[in-house]
């Protein structure tokens, strides 16, 4: 009895990693899809997929858009998302912390954090200027792409750097390979200046600046960042670095990072 009790409890589990899957793939595509679209993308069986997307359509966690039975996230997610930021208070430290930047520096101001073993940016405020520099909230980005990820993975020895981060992410968007060694001593760098600036790896036209917001452990369980045009940020580097440090020491101490990212 013990082992079909066992082996049931253990189906479900797999069912729900299954069902977080499907809607994390969603959220990284960010286009409807049909069930057996999503099945063959993420390596799964369809009748597995038929059955968890039923579900999720049946609680509204899914919805059905775009027509002939694709399905995309569903507006209930927004209820528990916006259920979350209510109860968290980070979040609206973390706006008006943003604002400021913005009002400072006039650059566009990011609030950035893990999301598994890739990075994205959790929230941002446009700055002033007519030159815009704009990205996607909650898009998934490779780790070595950006200033953030040499703060956000310096809490880890060098090797478990390079099984964290997944090798193909290396290779950088111009299609150049970023030598892994090289990017663990920049970690390294970032971890003793407390700070990392660079040209953006994303684009030639642009320059980034991340300084970290530590947990109660002090790790950088994220980073304010500025994007700011290549020149400019250069040129007002001291300047742009004092508001950032100013802005992640008015901010306290980040929640803890997710013990799987």
């Amino acid at each position: 009895m013990d082992a079909i009790q066992d082996e049931a409890v253990g189906k479900r589990a797999r069912g729900l990693d299954r069902a977080f899957e499907i809607l994390d793939f969603l959220r990284q595509k960010r286009q409807a899809l049909k069930p057996n679209e999503i099945a063959a993308q993420i390596g799964a069986p369809r009748s597995s997929v038929y059955e968890l997307v039923n579900l999720l359509l049946s609680n509204g966690i899914l919805e059905f858009t775009g027509g002939e039975g694709r399905v995309y996230l569903g507006r209930k997610l927004y209820f528990l998302g916006a259920a979350y930021e209510n109860h968290f208070d980070f979040t609206r430290e973390c706006e008006a912390a943003l604002e400021q930047l913005a009002d400072e520096t006039r650059e566009t101001a990011q609030f950035c954090m893990l999301d598994g073993n890739r990075y994205t940016v959790v929230r941002m405020r446009e700055g002033a200027r007519p030159f815009r520099i704009s990205t996607d909230v909650g898009q998934s980005v490779p780790i070595p792409w950006t200033a953030s990820g040499r703060l956000l993975v310096a809490h880890l020895s060098d090797q478990d750097i390079l099984n964290f981060i997944p090798s193909q992410d290396f290779r950088l968007p111009n299609g150049e390979w970023l030598d892994p060694q090289t990017f663990i001593a920049e970690v390294r760098q970032a971890e003793r200046e407390g700070l990392f600036t660079f040209n953006s790896i994303v684009d030639s036209f642009t320059h980034c600046f991340a300084v970290p917001v530590r947990d109660e452990e002090g790790h950088a369980a994220a980073t304010l960042c500025l994007v700011t045009p290549r020149d400019d940020g250069i040129a007002n580097r001291d300047r742009y670095l004092d508001c950032l440090k100013k802005a992640a020491t008015g901010l306290g101490h980040a929640p803890a990072r997710s013990k799987r990212g």
